[in-house]
């Protein structure tokens, strides 16, 4: 609702067409219906997928027309790609695309057969090329990609060799460290990238070490 306050500052088309994409997404939203015959979409709910397809279409047409313009024109230097990433954020591309994919994905975890019946995940994906050169653009893009990889939870340094000052309040645990720990009768373990501390439940499991 804060984002609401911004909307004077679009134009009413684009308010629009904002307005007319959260409705479509409303009505793909399964509700809690009981009795209904899985993987069976009503004719309505089906129009309503085709039409989405239709609007990704025409809206994805649209984006991979601007993207390669604004590509070029801020490829020139630092100051044009942040005003052309002005431009971009104003227009169909920064308001309603990113809404758009959280929506599809939303659905997508709700109901993956009706999405795969329209169709307008691959629409989406058509467009990734176009943002990742765009992207590619921005300042610090560097920086950014190595942040990402040492996110709370993936040993950024390990692997990139540079160190985690960025993530202070996270503590990062070498394979050394883990390694040199439970040699000294600790009883670390990583699992998904974490670190777990699961000495004082090796004395209470009844599954025995072994398996732990």
């Amino acid at each position: 609702m804060d984002q609401e306050l911004y909307s004077k500052e679009r134009s009413a088309s684009l308010d629009l067409l904002l307005r007319f994409q959260r409705l479509l997404v409303s009505k793909l939203y399964p509700a809690d219906c009981v009795g209904q015959v899985p993987n069976t979409y009503s004719p309505d709910l089906l129009g309503v997928g085709s039409l989405l397809k239709k609007y990704s279409a025409l809206l994805c047409t649209h984006i991979g027309d601007i993207l390669p313009v604004a590509t070029s024109i801020a490829s020139t230097s630092h100051r044009h790609f942040a005003e052309v990433s002005r431009v971009v954020d104003g227009d169909l591309t920064g308001i309603l695309l990113p809404e758009l994919v959280v929506s599809i994905v939303l659905l997508l975890s709700k109901n993956a057969g009706l999405m795969q019946e329209a169709g307008a995940i691959p629409l989406l994906a058509g467009l990734l090329e176009h943002l990742d050169r765009f992207n590619h653009l921005a300042p610090g893009k560097e920086r950014d990609d190595n942040e990402d990889l040492a996110w709370p939870g993936i040993m950024g340094s390990f692997f990139t060799g540079q160190s985690c000052r960025n993530n202070e309040e996270v503590t990062l645990i070498r394979k050394a460290d883990l390694e040199n720990h439970n040699k000294d009768g600790g009883f670390w373990t990583v699992i998904d990238g974490k670190v777990y501390d699961i000495k004082d439940f090796q004395t209470q499991s009844l599954t025995g070490s072994s398996i732990l």
